[in-house]
């Protein structure tokens, strides 16, 4: 029997000896985080699915795992022989959990709903319960796994560190204080670890590829404290900063006694995000007579517009990181055509060891994702450590990969031509990197959200009747989360305008099944493009410096101010980086960045083609 089958029938097992009809797993931890630390992978325990994006349902007959459009092909493989089905989102006609289980249940009098309140939402469980005509029963059972994950992880616990952002830690509790008082709120509970991470000038490394700390923040009119583990790991630099923050006037406690403060807060207006607010301690705060405010954190905002020693710090790293981008592709060009054995793995390891070589570099800010051919296709895939696919001398490889800087954080997706390519990968190649290129491009008035220009990067795909299914950009943090918000560039109808000093990813795509992928993707910021009667503008400025391979280019499809855009940035990256490279590289990169638009006036094509 498949071993996640198993798991599922002991799951089961215990739903009947505690009475439960469901059981409701998220797959996140108690701060709403994108990418928990593996004590919270639940759900990848239970069914073997590694996607970092999913929600189980388990009941007597029937486990359904729901997930978006960047992960069915990888759901499909991963969920066979589980017994788990596949429940897509971000579709046409789709059934959410909530209203799923409404349906399922409906006619059945107060069904027993089970949830880990810790690891799951208050909006999600609000939502679960707002489906139901007759409200559910739903019980809040923190941590139950633990019966049936034996060797569960423990709450990781990393050196605590300090860093510095451009503005004090005194100029940002006094802006959530004063938010406070705006709102007629006693004080703010923060639960996300980017913002505490942000608020405070802490890093860590309790979260794999996310320097963040495990945490709670509690700000009132005079008092902080921050709820951290602290005491199991003797680390010098740990005690300097927690001995930093108490002669800041914030007293650092244990992290369980969230719980127990939150508690004495009974009868004071709280204010909490309810994004990444638990279930666990929404009850607490409920039951013990706490006015909970339920809003938009004004850290996530404050912290999307970099600061100029933020813009100045994520200049500078992009320098070093494409330096070491441009060395590991001119290292893959050779090794490719040499014949040299090179895996998609190996490939990833390379990669790390040119960053690695880099000044600041703490690590990477997420799996390197190394995919040639049809790998490709998989948006999220993930590289094999072993019997990685070798790369062949034809065909599409994808490397999407960023690294974490002390000064910032980098997230780039190069596709490159290994040697002759199809037609049909060509014209996908070049479709991309127009629509990558129009949006980089794009002017547009102050004000102006990033789901009104997604159609930019769309419109190319488009006319050839091809698209994507994942949102064209997201925000970077400084040396934080290498994707934030609350700005975005996607299809959903998002309301936050762009704002100068804001980071967005700009990133289209095209996946065949089984054939390949292709993806194209830069970090630009958002800066002014002048004022006039009409209003003031905004446009982006490319942080990321490495070149785009014009070899797999159909030229015919790009029109002369995509050419020209390419060129300029390509003269951009060139000059950038020149100076920091050995001669061999150096002319590598030079026949790179090659002018296009002089081969296009004469008729001609660039060497390579």
């Amino acid at each position: 029997m498949n071993i996640f089958a198993q798991r599922i029938s002991s799951l089961r097992a215990l739903m009947r000896a505690r009475e439960w009809d469901a059981v409701i797993l998220t797959g996140s931890d108690p701060h709403g985080s994108e990418y928990p630390a593996e004590r919270y992978k639940q759900i990848q325990w239970l069914t073997g699915f590694t996607g970092e994006a999913a929600d189980l349902v388990v009941t007597a007959d029937h486990a359904g795992l729901w997930t978006d459009t960047r992960y069915f092909i990888q759901a499909n493989r991963q969920l066979e022989g589980t017994g788990v089905e596949l429940h897509k989102t971000r579709v046409p006609g789709q059934v959410l959990i909530p209203e799923w289980l409404a349906a399922y249940f409906e006619g059945q009098p107060e069904p027993v709903l089970a949830i880990d309140g810790a690891t799951a939402g208050c909006s999600f469980v609000q939502d679960v319960l707002d489906a139901f005509s007759s409200p559910p029963t739903v019980v809040s059972s923190p941590d139950f796994i633990n019966v049936l994950w034996e060797d569960r992880p423990g709450i990781p616990q990393t050196p605590v560190f300090t860093v510095e952002s451009g503005s004090s830690r005194e100029e940002k509790l006094a802006m959530l204080r004063d938010f406070c008082a705006a709102r007629g709120a006693d004080g703010i509970l923060l639960t996300a670890l980017d913002e505490i991470a942000w608020t405070l000038d802490v890093r860590a490394s309790d979260i794999e590829y996310n320097p963040l700390v495990i945490s709670y923040l509690l700000i009132t009119a005079d008092s902080a404290s921050w709820f951290v583990l602290k005491g199991d790991v003797e680390d010098p630099d740990s005690e300097r900063t927690f001995g930093l923050l108490a002669d800041g006037g914030i007293s650092v406690e244990p992290y369980d006694s969230v719980d127990e403060a939150l508690a004495d807060c009974a009868g004071m207006r709280i204010c909490a995000d309810p994004a990444s607010l638990n279930w666990q301690l929404r009850s607490i705060a409920d039951g013990n007579g706490i006015r909970l405010d339920c809003c938009k954190s004004p850290v996530g905002l404050a912290k999307a517009v970099k600061n100029p020693f933020e813009i100045a710090g994520m200049r500078s790293c992009h320098v070093r990181d494409g330096v070491a981008m441009v060395r590991f592709l001119h290292w893959l060009e050779r090794s490719v055509q040499a014949d040299r054995r090179v895996s998609e793995w190996d490939a990833a390891v390379r990669l790390r060891e040119f960053r690695s070589e880099a000044d600041g570099y703490t690590g990477d800010s997420f799996e390197t994702i190394s995919a040639y051919g049809p790998g490709a296709a998989l948006p999220h895939y993930v590289t094999p450590s072993a019997d990685a696919p070798l790369l062949e001398p034809s065909g599409l490889y994808l490397c999407d990969s960023g690294g974490q800087y002390t000064d910032g954080t980098t997230d780039i997706t190069r596709t490159v031509p290994l040697g002759e390519c199809t037609a049909l990968e060509r014209e996908d190649y070049t479709l991309v990197l127009k629509g990558h290129i129009d949006l980089a491009m794009a002017i547009f008035p102050e004000g102006t959200p990033g789901c009104r220009i997604d159609a930019l990067a769309r419109e190319p795909l488009w006319r050839f009747q091809r698209n994507f299914g994942h949102g064209t950009g997201h925000g970077v943090g400084f040396f934080l989360g290498v994707h934030e918000g609350p700005q975005d560039v996607r299809q959903n109808l998002n309301p936050v305008p762009l704002q100068a000093g804001m980071i967005i990813s700009d990133e289209p795509g095209i996946y065949r099944e089984g054939q390949h992928g292709v993806r194209h993707e830069n970090l630009l910021l958002c800066v002014p493009k002048g004022q006039n009667e009409f209003g003031s503008w905004l446009g982006f400025e490319p942080l990321t410096l490495c070149p785009f391979d014009t070899s797999a280019l159909d030229l015919d499809l790009l029109d002369k101010a995509e050419i020209e855009w390419l060129d300029a940035y390509h003269s951009l990256v060139f000059n950038t980086l020149s100076p920091f490279l050995d001669s061999e590289t150096n002319k590598w990169l030079q026949q790179k960045c090659k002018k296009i638009a002089t081969f296009v006036r004469c008729g001609l094509e660039p060497e390579g083609r």
